[in-house]
């Protein structure tokens, strides 16, 4: 048994269309997460464990979910195309990067078909600097191009632990809520209101938990405590994406195998 593989012909209405977008060019200090679509799902996929949810939905084979391939794509802008192709089906696109820098074509499909979108987003860094080594589409940008070209209404980032100086005007200038590490207790209430697209960075785990990311920054999240907030979740979630494992840094599959017990539970609250 496995997730049922489709193709853009045969993508129906509702359905979630987990897409591989295999793109690692602009990250900053190592490449290796354009690897990881195929490896995640390898991982859901492995036999030393199953299709159920923690709420017991099966996922092999499920109608509501599709496993379209890597997606192909020229550059660094085609990726918006890609995602377009999924919403025009009325379909909800679940990519797998890929470094982080590709939420920004994401979301510039996604406002396409969803206006007030407002972004959740799961990270260690908050990606939101101007530019980065003279980069502005970076994986340390994103969200500062997001804001700026007024792709979302509002901005929740969870488990922030790298401000610096730029990235806390950046807060300032945009509006961004942000619910830091040192913050943060299991009572954060992380629900909002309207259409919400969910982006989860890897790295938000502490490296003990998710030692297959390019940037280890202690004092992260428990896999457990991660899994407690997403089942909680109670969101019109149009469109996610989770990025930044780095096949070339893990430790016997361990990340790749969070990963995709992360996608399972964002599965579960979706079908």
């Amino acid at each position: 048994m496995a997730i049922r593989r489709s193709n853009l012909a045969e993508i129906k209405p509702g359905e979630v269309v987990l897409v591989g977008i295999p793109f690692d060019t602009n990250s900053s200090f190592l490449q290796g997460p354009a690897k990881a679509p195929p490896l995640i799902i390898e991982a859901l996929e492995s036999d030393s464990a199953n299709y159920f949810t923690e709420d017991f939905k099966n996922l092999s084979e499920h109608a509501g979910v599709c496993w379209l391939g890597n997606a192909s794509f020229a550059d660094y802008f085609e990726i918006e195309k890609v995602i377009l192709e999924i919403l025009n089906r009325q379909a909800i696109p679940f990519v797998l990067g890929g470094d982080h820098s590709i939420t920004y074509p994401v979301m510039k499909a996604m406002e396409q078909h969803h206006k007030a979108l407002n972004i959740l987003h799961f990270d260690a860094h908050g990606d939101l600097y101007d530019s980065l080594n003279g980069n502005r589409y970076s994986h340390a940008s994103p969200f500062a191009r997001i804001m700026e070209d007024g792709l979302a209404q509002g901005l929740t980032q969870v488990g922030i632990r790298t401000l610096n100086q730029h990235q806390q005007e950046q807060v300032q200038r945009f509006g961004v809520t942000v619910i830091d590490m040192k913050s943060w207790s299991p009572e954060v209430d992380l629900n909002i209101s309207g259409p919400v697209y969910l982006s989860f960075d890897m790295d938000v785990l502490d490296p003990a938990f998710a030692p297959g990311v390019s940037h280890h920054e202690p004092g992260g999240f428990t896999t457990r405590e991660v899994l407690t907030m997403l089942q909680k979740l109670d969101l019109d979630i149009v469109g996610l994406d989770l990025v930044e494992y780095n096949p070339d840094r893990d430790v016997y599959g361990l990340t790749a195998m969070t990963a995709a017990k992360l996608v399972k539970e964002l599965l579960a609250g979706l079908i």
